[in-house]
């Protein structure tokens, strides 16, 4: 398994969840949601092999919004999703130096500007994004239940791997060691009280409230088309395509 996001890199022009969220009424949040289990093998899109968890993450997220939203299933496979690690960050699967990670930031300006493209070669944007407190776990919470996910990116101690490779919850460990950065999709929140549960390395991962608030250190959401209906609502009725002209408003 390996890790591949860069230190967060936050600028003084990012949306904020927190400032929309005191503007827009959201909808009420039931206590276990999710959709962890939209499919029975996530894949593991090159991130056993390289750092491109960013990239594996974005691809989860697509295959997620797509079954859910729309009843499709949407395939990724290694070489598209490296590919697109390629063309952003100068990745050469030939050239083990240059598998240095992702500054999350330039992936999500990527995802928008250009798309990750899945097995067929189609192109998946996103929108407008918004940042997270990253030590905020309601609106964690509320921003994975209005946009289905959110991607989040923290240090990764040397302990969540053990945990990992035994199926157990990450946990804070004291003084274990950080190995790098990680990058997940958060994709619900259930099973346990302060629990939530994420997409890697091809399966569903579940982890504390006290795991997110110690070494989480950004976290995003974003709208896309695909997280839209006909009628222009997001998963849970919420209305995307005003929050979309909201945003788009604040960034003319």
């Amino acid at each position: 398994m390996k890790l591949g996001k860069q230190p967060a890199a936050p600028t003084p022009t990012d949306f904020k969840f927190s400032e929309f969220a005191a503007e827009i009424k959201l909808p009420s949040m039931p206590s276990r949601f999710g959709h962890g289990n939209a499919y029975a093998d996530w894949k593991m899109l090159g991130n056993d092999q390289y750092g491109d968890c960013v990239w594996a993450g974005a691809a989860h997220e697509h295959m997620l919004l797509n079954k859910v939203v729309h009843q499709v299933d949407v395939s990724f496979d290694d070489d598209t999703v490296l590919g697109d690690y390629s063309a952003a960050t100068g990745f050469d699967r030939n050239d083990p130096g240059s598998d240095k990670g992702t500054n999350v930031h330039d992936a999500l300006d990527y995802r928008r500007k250009v798309g990750v493209a899945d097995a067929s070669g189609k192109r998946h944007q996103i929108g407008a994004y918004v940042s997270l407190d990253p030590k905020n776990w309601q609106h964690l919470e509320q921003a994975a239940y209005i946009f289905g996910a959110v991607g989040i990116g923290f240090e990764f101690p040397a302990s969540a791997m053990d945990q990992f490779r035994s199926g157990e919850p990450w946990e804070p460990v004291d003084g274990s060691h950080i190995e790098g950065g990680h990058y997940v999709p958060v994709v619900g929140s259930l099973h346990a009280p302060d629990q939530a549960s994420a997409i890697t390395w091809g399966k569903r991962q579940f982890f504390s409230r006290s795991f997110y608030e110690k070494y989480n250190d950004e976290a995003w959401a974003y709208i896309t088309p695909e997280e839209l209906h006909g009628d222009g609502k997001g998963l849970h009725g919420f209305d995307m395509e005003k929050l979309n002209a909201y945003l788009t408003a604040l960034r003319n």
